[in-house]
């Protein structure tokens, strides 16, 4: 017989005794029969503890890898694009460091529908952009360098550029895009297209790293319930809700508020909304579709436009462009009663003027804006408990050695 045979023949044997030798043993452990001696674990008395779950759970929160640290309150100042993509944007930055200022609101899409920066090519804005801002991202690490607080202006639906490449987005009048006197177009609220439209920018704008979006013209165009059956426009899901036309003007833009709030929970960004100054004086705008209220229970600020020169005689005050202080004293008495009806109320944090309104003086002398005027407006705020403020001047040149902090 040969070695190997020999070898295996010797391992057959040595394996069968094996197992006749120890019968109950199991190789794989499947079917252990025997008896072992086990020592018990020592017993612990366990109890349950009801807890409480956060109503919302924590999920994935997006980190643009800029650090901004909100102010002690927002006091803040109007750029354009061009400007905050130009030479003054510096001079601008001079200012707001050598006052008690602290913030910039920067348009990220302007009035005309325009994007202030250039997305990638492969973007569907960028079509639609324009390169003032040449570098978004480098603007804003310069912000974070100098402890300005940046705010993302967007505007919403008042979009000519977007009404004229999609029709069927806009209001028609005899088959052409409606524009109001001023040539402007706009989209139409009750569709969830121009919604998405509008909110995808907004998280661009939380990713390059702004810390709060502020969408503008929140709403139908002025006069809009004049125009109403004249108009050709789709309802969408709106058209089949059992409630009069004022009232779906008002339920979309209050919807479109509370789904881009939503939308851009992950950012942790705050939301902000501009709204007319004298929506808080009503139940609602019956056109635009504004309810102050309803807007002010889905934002974290809301900012109404309380310039003097847009109001008529309002609070008994026959000319309040002359009367800055009066009316804005007078305005924050009823926005403080209708935000404290409210169980969480957002922010207050109103536009003011610091601009020339010529075209309310007939040939008259123009009140003109400077020191005192916008201090007065200031002074008005702090005293009814509004300290936060921002200042509106179309051409971003603002009035010099301002005190932005009277009441200290």
């Amino acid at each position: 017989m040969d070695k190997p045979r020999q070898l295996r023949r010797i391992s057959f044997i040595l394996v069968v005794a094996f197992c006749l030798l120890f019968p109950q043993q199991n190789l794989h452990g499947e079917e252990q029969k025997e008896t072992n001696t086990v020592k018990s674990h020592s017993t612990h008395q366990v109890q349950l503890e009801k807890r409480k779950l956060p109503e919302r759970i924590a999920r994935f929160v997006f980190d643009s890898g800029l650090t901004f640290e909100y102010p002690d309150a927002v006091r803040g100042i109007y750029v354009t694009g061009p400007t905050a993509g130009g030479s003054r944007f510096d001079e601008l930055i001079k200012f707001v460091n050598d006052t008690d200022l602290n913030s910039m609101v920067i348009d990220i899409k302007e009035d005309h529908g325009n994007l202030t920066f250039r997305p990638e090519e492969d973007s569907p804005y960028y079509d639609v952009s324009q390169n003032y801002i040449k570098d978004a991202r480098k603007m804003l690490k310069k912000l974070e360098k100098e402890g300005i607080y940046p705010i993302a202006r967007i505007v919403v639906f008042k979009d000519t550029l977007l009404a004229e490449k999609r029709p069927e987005l806009s209001f028609k009048q005899n088959g052409s895009i409606w524009k109001n006197g001023r040539g402007e177009a706009f989209v139409n609220p009750f569709k969830k297209e121009v919604w998405d439209y509008n909110v995808e920018i907004a998280k661009m704008a939380a990713e390059l790293g702004f810390r709060d979006i502020q969408f503008d013209y929140v709403r139908f165009p002025e006069g809009f319930e004049k125009r109403d059956k004249e108009l050709q426009y789709d309802k969408g899901d709106y058209g089949d809700l059992d409630i009069n036309n004022v009232q779906r003007r008002v339920k979309a833009v209050t919807d479109f508020v509370a789904y881009a709030r939503e939308e851009l929970h992950k950012y942790d960004v705050d939301v902000s909304v501009d709204i007319f100054g004298y929506s808080a004086t009503i139940p609602e705008a019956p056109g635009i579709g504004q309810n102050f209220t309803k807007i002010s229970e889905n934002v974290d600020v809301i900012s109404s436009m309380i310039y003097p020169s847009h109001w008529t005689s309002y609070f008994d005050i026959p000319f309040p462009d002359k009367e800055p202080y009066r009316l804005v004293k007078e305005y924050v008495k009823v926005e403080s009663e209708r935000l404290g009806e409210l169980e969480n109320a957002p922010t207050s944090r109103p536009w003011i003027q610091d601009f020339e309104a010529p075209w309310l003086y007939g040939g008259s002398p123009v009140t003109q804006y400077g020191k005192a005027e916008v201090e007065a407006q200031i002074k008005a705020l702090n005293e009814g408990g509004v300290n936060e403020f921002l200042i509106w001047n179309p051409s971003n040149k603002y009035t010099q050695n301002v005190d932005y902090t009277p009441l200290d």
